[in-house]
């Protein structure tokens, strides 16, 4: 229905937006405060794997554009709040932070591109099944990487290092895409709302 693929786009337009921008104020936050503490660096690390699982689902079914770029964009902001980590948890120098940080890059974007074309054939042969378990396996990271930082929290007996707005964002994009799947009765069905309810 025309009505709902223009509501798709506009969803998924809000949502890209949410989830691209959500790491920008837990950036900088952390380049603000000149520390990590209190910000778990697997949590940014899953994030960042999750964008190549996510952003394979996303491409190979071909989605609306905003949905396709959200996990790209995604992926290398986690990736840049797991380069601070790096930088000013571990007190690497900058040199090898950013190394680490384009090197992790490198590697999933090769892969993702790898298994893009790895099971687009099957996908147009109509096996479902690679492609749902990308889906299936991006969601359980995304809302997975979560428990780490409940670590954190648990072993500082409070929330330190995390910005508040970051959190705001995170669930209004997590909200918005939720509605989605309830647009499009033959595709994107899987996004992580299970984030949701570990957030909260």
């Amino acid at each position: 229905m025309p009505a709902n693929h223009v509501a798709e786009n506009v969803l998924g337009t809000i949502g890209t937006v949410c989830w691209t921008i959500q790491l920008l104020p837990q950036i900088w936050y952390s380049y603000r405060m000149k520390s990590t503490e209190g910000l778990s660096e697997y949590l940014v690390l899953t994030w960042g794997i999750a964008g190549a699982f996510l952003g394979t689902y996303a491409v190979v079914q071909n989605l609306n554009i905003p949905l396709i770029l959200q996990p790209q964009l995604f992926a290398v902001l986690s990736f840049v709040s797991w380069a601070q980590c790096q930088y000013y948890s571990h007190k690497r120098s900058k040199a090898t932070a950013i190394a680490m940080y384009i090197a992790a890059v490198t590697i999933f974007a090769g892969f993702e591109a790898g298994m893009i074309y790895a099971i687009f054939p099957s996908y147009r042969a109509g096996n479902m099944a690679p492609i749902e378990f990308f889906g299936i396996f991006s969601a359980i990271l995304i809302s997975g990487a979560l428990l780490p930082q409940y670590y954190e929290i648990y072993k500082y007996k409070e929330v330190i290092g995390i910005s508040v707005m970051f959190m705001a964002v995170d669930l209004m994009g997590t909200t918005t895409c939720c509605f989605i799947p309830t647009l499009h009765p033959h595709r994107g069905r899987i996004v992580p709302c299970g984030s949701l309810a570990l957030w909260g």
